[in-house]
Order: structure tokens, then sequence, then C-alpha cells
């Protein structure tokens, strides 16, 4: 049964169910993967088995290797993270809730043993076992992020203080909803009510981020701080700063949020990973990622901000993205009351809204779910394509998800019949669900499958504290920085714009100030320039610039293979020279850049001597001449190819962020044969039931009855393996429906006919037909899933190398470094 429902790019959410007969149906109920990039909502009352559908959901997308941010307000979606592969009662153990083996009288050895042979059964029920629940875990990373506390893995909020991305720059409509909604829920934070047009205390606010942002400017909240007590402008609109909020009233709003700042529990949301949606969806590996932020714990006040700067997050992440029709990544929230309501607008509202009108495009699905129907704003889910109800508590809501369809409907622009809508409504029991997807050819009523997630309900601190302890993955980190010019395609990136190559030109072995202490004359023909003093300075120790050789050089990449075209920065950090011969090839990088070195020195610094070759001007057009050499023999990049897809990665681009790539550009050919595989077997199988249905006819009355049997069997595996795959998309419109709908008038059409010998074809020679043609489809399918791997496919290596004409000397300037250096002669470093 296991093969039946794993089909590429389907989701196996369950089995349809009859709701008048109360019945579960044979019929698997599989959910194509690129229907959900139309977004999908789920209502459902308290027990209706709402959370466990959208886990489930959850559950398939994470094993088609699909990443996904999942905000979880409750605390019941941590339960992603309790999956055990071997169903035995020691794995359980350390999850149950003690309090119901208590109820049940048993001791919780006993319960635990209990709950784990409940859960392997009722997996079994479903054609499911450990096996596929490895596949589960191994198909990506489950991560739980608390914000505000430790008890899951801390989350960063200062990134998303930062100046957004250059799309969002650009687009002003989308800049101001980002700016107003960071206000709105920092505002909340502060315990302000701040109305966005009214509210002087936002206006300021969005003035102040406003102003750094347009200018790419990072905003900490200590900039803030200063910034709300001394603007960086004197006006607002027509009137003066001061007309406008008086210093005082500034003073009074920044000591609200030098409050925030130093209670003691705010520490927690400054530390952890970065708020950074690339690596919430996708591990260093390339892994997919699902990321749940546990915000149970948080006051309203603090969820509301958290969420609205998440979603923000998202929405500048999705700008950055190409286009795509097949599904990239699912941004899920549970319990969304108060979040999208219908007349208000909390800081949510907006990119929630816009998630539903725009993330389509970049193939992000959005999921909303909730028990309070009455609560949403369901002209703005009009643009949900796939509605998931369950059993609603009360007629009034049952008339707010009706009008929600029928908004939905008209959206997609196809029917929708209010009153069969409304009979079906009322017959849901529990964890049987309606759907309506407008791509089907009409809803669908079925029963969930079980999930192979525990479903414990919401984890004690304790437990997520456990959770993060046993489950942790490692942190993102930056790649570490490599010597030679020679170097990898992403770690020229990582340094591209950073800094150029210097070389120490002072003898290691006399670093004493020379006579008089200082600065040498030199050439107007050499550049010099002087490394920016970083450190605190030291009241007890002399300043001192030592002399360094550094280069800067741009060059040019094209390659007309791979389309690759871009301009580098080659950047390097020196050695110790001693001679005029400067060793390129042994340069290292150097954390710095050309705009940040300063024209003069700072006052009563010493110098050292600066050796004889170094004051000749020859000396550097020698060495820039020497620099295009080396940069020309050894400055190639390697790109990285997917042959099966004909890709080629960019330059900049990790192997980590190409396979992330090439995992869209794989989905997408995926979808597209899928469709290709729907498009081709329709008909065929429509065909064979038609074929069926004549064979049939002409065998007479007594052999059809003996045979009955037999026939039922063949339409059965036509409709349970193919019929499975196909659906109810509207490609089988008048196809594998019509067959259907044939195939069971095939006992009343026996009774007019009995010549056997005017049968062309038995039922037998058909049915062999119709398995060959079921073994031809498994075969494509099984090819088809065998070749979508791009996690695992070999990577070849492309190299690009420069022309000297696109090599670009940039500088090659004597550059000073400031050291300290105190009075027993030791020194130390004055820059970073």
């Amino acid at each position: 049964m296991t093969d039946d429902f794993e089909k590429l790019g389907e989701f196996y959410l369950g089995r349809e169910y009859d709701p008048h007969a109360k019945k579960r149906l044979d019929d698997l109920v599989l959910y194509d993967s690129k229907d959900l990039v139309t977004h999908a909502v789920c209502v459902g009352m308290t027990g209706s088995g709402k959370t466990g559908l959208c886990i489930g959901l959850l559950e398939e997308a994470a094993i088609d290797k699909i990443p996904a941010i999942v905000i979880d307000p409750k605390g019941d979606l941590s339960n992603l993270l309790l999956t055990f592969p071997n169903l035995e009662a020691a794995e359980f153990r350390p999850w149950i809730n003690e309090d119901d083996a208590a109820k049940k009288g048993l001791s919780p050895d006993e319960y635990a043993a209990q709950q784990a042979t409940f859960w392997k059964e009722g997996l079994a029920g479903w054609g499911q076992d450990g096996a596929r629940i490895q596949k589960l875990r191994d198909a990506a990373d489950f991560v739980i992020y608390t914000p505000g506390s430790s008890a899951g893995r801390p989350i960063s909020i200062l990134k998303s203080l930062g100046a957004p991305d250059a799309a969002i720059l650009e687009d002003h409509d989308l800049l101001q909803e980002r700016i107003s909604t960071t206000v709105t829920s920092l505002l909340g934070l502060l315990g302000v009510d701040a109305d966005p047009i009214q509210s002087r205390e936002h206006i300021l606010l969005s003035t102040i981020f406003n102003a750094a942002w347009k200018d790419g400017n990072e905003l900490s909240l200590k900039d803030l701080f200063d910034q709300i007590k001394t603007p960086p402008f004197q006006q607002v609109g027509v009137s003066t700063l001061d007309e406008f909020l008086s210093e005082k009233e500034r003073g009074a709003l920044a000591m609200k949020l030098n409050n925030l700042l130093a209670a003691p529990g705010f520490a927690s949301w400054l530390s952890g990973d970065a708020l950074d949606v690339d690596k919430l969806l996708h591990a260093p590996s390339g892994k997919p990622k699902v990321s749940i932020f546990s915000i149970s714990h948080l006051s309203d006040a603090e969820r509301m901000f958290f969420v609205s700067l998440l979603l923000n997050q998202v929405i500048g992440w999705m700008r950055g993205q190409s286009g795509t029709t097949s599904l990239r990544a699912i941004v899920y929230m549970d319990e969304i009351f108060g979040y999208f309501p219908p007349v208000a607008n909390p800081p949510s509202k907006g990119p929630l809204l816009t998630l539903m009108k725009q993330a389509r495009a970049f193939g992000v699905g959005t999921v909303l779910a909730t028990q309070n129907p009455v609560d949403i704003d369901y002209k703005g889910l009009a643009n949900a394509g796939t509605w998931f109800i369950g059993r609603l508590q009360t007629e009034r809501d049952k008339l707010r998800v009706l009008d929600g369809l029928a908004g939905a409907s008209a959206e997609a622009g196809v029917g929708f019949d209010r009153e069969k809508m409304s009979d079906l409504l009322s017959s849901l029991s529990k964890r049987v669900f309606l759907m309506n997807n407008v791509h089907d050819t009409g809803p669908t009523v079925f029963e969930t499958r079980w999930t192979m997630s525990y479903l414990r309900g919401p984890l004690t601190r304790n437990q997520l504290k456990q959770l993060k302890d046993t489950t942790d993955v490692p942190s993102t980190s930056e790649p570490s920085e490599a010597d030679g010019i020679a170097t990898s395609v992403a770690r020229s990136a990582v340094r591209a714009n950073r800094a150029p190559v210097i070389n120490r030109i002072d003898d290691e072995d006399d670093e004493r100030p020379q006579s008089g202490a200082t600065r040498p004359i030199l050439s107007p023909r050499i550049s010099q320039a002087f490394l920016p003093v970083s450190t605190e300075w030291r009241a007890d120790s002399t300043l001192t610039y030592r002399p360094i050789l550094l280069a800067g050089a741009s060059v040019y990449y094209p390659d007309t293979k791979t389309g690759a075209a871009t301009t580098l920065q080659h950047v390097y950090h020196g050695i110790r020279q001693k001679t005029a011969d400067v060793a390129w090839e042994q340069a290292a990088w150097f954390a710095g850049s050309l705009a940040d070195l300063e024209p003069e020195p700072e006052a009563d610094a010493t110098f050292t001597a600066v050796p004889d070759y170094a004051t000749d001007p020859k000396s550097y057009t020698l060495w820039a001449k020497q620099l295009t050499d080396v940069i020309f023999r050894t400055g190639h990049v390697d790109l990285f190819k997917s042959p099966r897809l004909d890709m080629t990665s960019k330059l900049g681009e990790s192997e980590r962020d190409f396979r992330v790539r090439i995992d869209v550009a794989a989905r997408e050919a995926r979808d597209a044969a899928t469709d290709k595989l729907r498009q081709k077997y329709a008909p065929k199988l429509a065909a064979m039931q038609e074929r069926l249905r004549r064979a049939q006819q002409a065998v007479d009355r007594e052999k059809a009855q003996a045979r009955t049997s037999g026939f039922q069997t063949a339409v059965s595996l036509g409709a349970t393996i193919l019929g499975a795959f196909l659906g109810k998309k509207k490609v089988s419109v008048g196809t594998v429906g019509k067959a259907t709908t044939t195939a069971r008038g095939v006992g009343r059409s026996q009774k007019e006919y009995s010549d056997v010998g005017r049968a062309e074809e038995t039922v037998e020679a058909v049915m062999a037909q119709q398995a060959e043609l079921d073994a031809q489809f498994q075969a494509e399918l099984q090819e088809m899933e065998s070749s979508f791997d791009p996690a695992t496919e070999p990577l070849e290596t492309v190299q690009v190398r420069p022309k000297k004409s696109n090599i670009k000397i940039e500088a090659v300037t004597l550059a000073w470094t400031p050291y300290w250096r105190a009075a027993d002669g030791t020194t130390d470093s004055a820059w970073e």
C-alpha cells in the first residue's frame, strides 16, 4: 500500500470519505505540491483535527524537500520534531504527558509503551511505518526557535532592523510598508498605540528609518535611541522639529526605548542566529530546513512585534528570488486570530496581504490556519486557491467560511455551488475535512491520514531545551579566508569590494622609529594612505605607523560558454617584505577597503623607516606589472556546473547556494514532466476503461456474473494507481471521471448483451493490457523520481580565466598601518 501514495510532488493527505455513510473510502487524496503556490487556508474548531492535517501537510512538504518557516503561537507545531523511527516506548517516554498517564491509571513507562503501540498501529492503518518516519527525518532539518527565550534556539532581531535589500529600497510602496509595520510593531512593544497617520511618534520614527534606509545605512537600537533624541533632520513636513515634537517629548520616547533595552530579558532578543530567511530555509549544506518559531511564551505585544518583523524579512528575501511556477518554500502560520482581522490593521496584516497577493509569483506558498472563522479578513483570503474546512462550531462560522469560499472561487474564475457546499460542511466529523481546490474539478471530502509526528501537544520549557540539545543543527558561519590569489568563486565573492592587497615592506627585525620619528618625505609620484585607528586610544602608549604595500585590482571575467560576466575586486593582505621582489602569489586577504583609508595620519604619531626600494616610484610600476602577470596566471575563478540541468553557477555563488538554486530548477522540470505524464496517461486510462466496457458487453450473462469480481479488480487497479496520481485535476475531465462512471454501469450494460461470438476482445486480454499500461506508468514514474535529486548530483567544475586586457590595477600604494607601542617596546595593532 505504501507505494500507492509515494508519488513525485504529491502530498499524501488521507483518503476520500463518504460523509453520509460515515465511511472511509479506498481512494487516495494526493495534493499536488504546485497547487500550494496559490496558498491555502485551513479552518476548523477545536477538536476538528486541524493541527493534525497541517502537521501532515508540513511533513509531506519536508519529504518533498520543500523548506518551511512555521509560526506557532500556541506551541503545538513543536511536535514536528517528535518523530520516532523505531516506534519504541523508550523514544516516546521523554515526551509523554504524565498527567494523561495518571488519568488513565498508568505509570509513565506503561503509558509510553501504550502510546508507542497506539502510534505504530495508527500509522500501519494508513500504510505508513518507521521507514517513512526515517525518510522524513533524513529529508530536512527541523529546528525550534524561541525568540526572546533560551528554551529553544535563540534568534536575533538585529538584522530585521537593518536596511532592507535593494529590491525593497527600489519599490516605494514596499519600503513604506516595511517602515510602517516595523515602526508600529516597535511602538507596540514600547506600549505606544500609534496610528501611522496621526501619531507624531510614529511619524518621527518612520522619518528616521526612511532617512537611514534610503542611504543604505544600518540602524541599530542604540542608533535609534540617539536619533530619537537628536534626529538627523530639522524639519518634519512644514514644521520645525521642535514644533512637531519637542525635545522633552523626544526624550521621553527615547527613555521608553532605553527601558526596553535595559530590561533583563531583552538581551535574549539580541543574541542567537540572525533573522536571515535564506539561512532559515536551508542549512549550510543546502539541505532544506523547517524553522519553527514557537512564540507562545511571549506577550501579545511581543508576538505582534516578532511576527511582523519575520514576515517583513520573508518579503524582503522573496523579492530577491527569481520567479517560478513551482513550490519553492512554505510560510505557515497557525492560529492567525488577531493577526489578519477583517477591520483593524495590526502590523502583521500588511505583510500577510502582500504574501497572499504576490508570493505565488516567487513560488512561496502561504498557509494560514484558524479556529475562529469570524475574525478573518476573507476578502484578503480570496487569493487562497485551496481551502481545508473541518468541523465548525456555529452556523455563523459556516456562513463566514462560505463567503470566503465564494470569494476564492470568484477570484479563480470557477463556479461555486453554495447550497451543495453548505450541505457538505454540515456533514463533517472529527478528522474529516472538505478540500476545495480551484485546480480540481470539484470539492473532495476526506479523512486525514495519521501523522508521523507524535501529537503530544504543547511542550514544556524543559522539553524544548531537551529538544534543542538533541536535535540542534550547527549555525551558519562565514567561509574561512584563505591566502593566495587563485581562489574559488565563493571566496572571491565574500571578499569582493572589501580591500586591496597589502605587503609588509618594513624590516621585521628593525621596527625602531627612524631618526626624528617623523613622517618620511617621499616622491609625490608615490601614492600614500593611512589605515584608520579603530581600537581604543591608549594614553600609556605611542601611536606608530609601519609601511605596507597595498594593491587593489578589479578583474572582469567574461565567458561565452557559461554566460558568466562580472567584475571582482581582488583584495590581498601580504607578507613581510625584505626585498624589492614582491611575492604576490603568497599575498593574503586583508579585511578593509580602499574607501576606508584616510589621506592623513593621526597627530603626534611616530613612523618606522621605509626601505630604499620602496622610495623609488619605478618600483610601484614594476609591482603593478608583476601583479597583473600573477592574476593572469593564477587568478581564475571556479564555477559549478550541473550537467543534467545544463546550469552553471554565478560568479560569487557558493556550492550551497547553487544547489539551492538548481533545486528550484529541478522542481520546475519535475512539475513540467509530471503534467506531461498526466496528459499522456489520462486519455489512455479512459480508453482502457472503455475497452473494458466493450469487452464485458460481449460476455454472456452467466460468465459475466462469474467474472464480476475479476472485472472489478481490473477497474480498481487503474483507479488506485493511475487514478491516485491523476487525481481530480482538470486535465482528467471527461476522461478518468467518465471512465469511472462507465465502469460502474457495466453491470447494467451486461444484461443487454449475450452474444459471446460477437466479442472482439476478452476481459482477460484487456486486463492484461491494462496491467501492461500500469507497469509502463510505474516505470516512467520511477525513472522521474530517481532523476530529480539535485542535492546529491555530482557537479562539474568550470574554470573562468581573465584576459590581461580585463585586469585593471586600481592602486599600488604605500599604506601606513597604525600600532600601539608600549614603554617596554611591545606593540599591538591599532587597526582591525
